[in-house]
């Protein structure tokens, strides 16, 4: 799976669990999911579960904190 790929499920899936229902046309690369108030610390835990489980990524020795997810990035 390449990184278009990635990013493309990975935002299917914060629209399914977090946004269901709602304008998802700014939802880009760069916008901020936790500024916007669209995840909270619980859906923080949420999304890096999904993502340890779909990816094979083991995050329990990582220390993570809401600026780690606002770096800008942009794929593609």
């Amino acid at each position: 799976m390449n990184s278009p790929d990635i990013a493309a499920e990975v935002r299917a899936f914060v629209v399914a669990e977090f946004l269901a229902g709602e304008d998802t046309s700014d939802l880009t690369g760069g916008y901020d999911l936790i500024g916007s108030g669209v995840i909270d610390s619980l859906g923080l835990v949420r999304l890096l579960s999904h993502i340890a489980q779909a990816y094979r990524i083991p995050v329990d020795d990582i220390e993570f904190a809401p600026d780690h997810f606002r770096r800008r990035c942009h794929v593609g």
